[in-house]
């Protein structure tokens, strides 16, 4: 399944030489995996009160590929590539237009409300497939 989120580059998402600052595309990739989620009609907060279940990064793989600078016009895309009882791994590109920006692989995990490994409540698993 894929989702696209797009979003601009703020001044303060740069540095001194006014490029975006590496941390700030994991910013971008977050927002834009909670989109998807809630694009599917997935309601985290209710998910975690019902279920006590939550999701948790557990692996990020990163490659910078281009800089982005202020003002520009990012896309995010993320594609599933995985999907497991207790994990999802998507694939989360950054493009400004035709240009790949940033590239990562997120592993995602299910977590109890103590932090342990829990599976995903079916009705979850089957809304992400």
């Amino acid at each position: 399944m894929d989702h696209s989120f797009n979003c601009h580059v703020y001044y303060e998402d740069t540095d001194l030489a006014g490029i975006v600052y590496y941390a700030n595309y994991l910013r971008y990739i977050e927002r834009a995996r909670t989109e998807w989620v809630r694009g599917l009609g997935i309601d985290q907060k209710a998910m975690k009160a019902a279920d006590g279940v939550v999701f948790a990064v557990r692996r990020l793989e990163a490659d910078y590929l281009s800089p982005a600078h202020f003002d520009d016009e990012l896309t995010v895309r993320t594609r599933t590539q995985a999907i497991t009882g207790a994990r999802i791994v998507l694939n989360q590109d950054v493009w400004r237009g035709e240009t790949l920006l940033f590239s990562a692989v997120v592993t995602l995990v299910a977590l109890s409300s103590t932090g342990q490994p829990a599976r995903m409540p079916a009705n979850i698993r089957r809304q992400l497939q």
